[in-house]
């Protein structure tokens, strides 16, 4: 059997991975709990820390960042932390607002990555869905990953995503896969009318078993108000589907 992928949920959408010697940080979010403006009287409200503050983390080879326009995903202390680091993949957007080190991937490009050991990483960049179809022109574009080298396990990495129609593709490019990094915790706001802006637990399950994961981690489900599903309804989701033997819930 396969080693398994080190992966350290920090919290929110934030998890440290280890894979092919390189170091990959997903969604980094590391301020202190509090409300973040998001323009036109609209408000996220974080309500606990994260699990370790950037300077604790050692260094980080590439952040994988799903999307740059809500702080969920990055924060003023994700985006100070993004100065240190040597790449950062994202969408094509977010790149050129970020400028810096960050490079743009669209739906299914790829970019290789040198690792230490010999082994390349290859990165993928696979569509998502922040929402219903036809939500992108109010909440923006958005991307998951997935990594893969010869000899290393498939890793897939959701990003903020609500279509099972996309995991379904995904998974007849890359599956099955080893490791599912699923943000979760069915998020709803007032800008789509409480409509799911992220998998539910019951859709979670769901993804897996389509993947094929051979192991779950699921993220975003806790640290922020508009979260509307946690631990509770995730392993009662897992367990339900007969998945929950496979799951890492920090």
């Amino acid at each position: 059997m396969t080693a398994a992928v080190p992966v350290r949920v920090l919290g929110g959408p934030t998890a440290l991975l280890e894979y092919g010697g390189l170091t990959f940080l997903t969604d980094p979010t590391f301020d202190g709990p509090g409300d973040h403006p998001l323009g036109n009287g609209r408000v996220l409200t974080k309500t606990a820390p994260a699990g370790a503050a950037p300077a604790d983390l050692g260094n980080i080879d590439v952040v994988l960042l799903s999307h740059d326009q809500h702080p969920d995903n990055l924060d003023r202390s994700g985006r100070a932390l993004l100065a240190d680091v040597p790449l950062t993949l994202t969408t094509r957007g977010g790149a050129d607002r970020l400028g810096g080190t960050a490079r743009g991937l669209a739906p299914w490009d790829s970019t290789v990555l040198p690792g230490p050991g010999g082994v390349d990483v290859t990165v993928t960049a696979v569509p998502a869905l922040h929402g219903p179809e036809g939500c992108e022109p109010v909440i923006g574009e958005v991307v998951g990953f997935v990594l893969s080298g010869d000899g290393l396990p498939t890793v897939y990495v959701s990003g903020d995503n609500a279509s099972l129609e996309l995991v379904r593709q995904i998974a007849e490019r890359f599956g099955p896969v080893d490791t599912a990094v699923l943000f979760a915790g069915a998020a709803r706001t007032a800008a789509l009318d409480g409509a799911l802006l992220t998998l539910d637990s019951g859709q979670a399950a769901e993804a897996a078993r389509i993947l094929g994961a051979r192991r779950i981690v699921p993220v975003h489900f806790d640290s922020w108000a508009h979260f509307t599903e946690g631990r509770e309804e995730l392993v009662a989701a897992f367990t339900a589907a007969g998945l929950l033997d496979r799951v890492q819930l920090s």
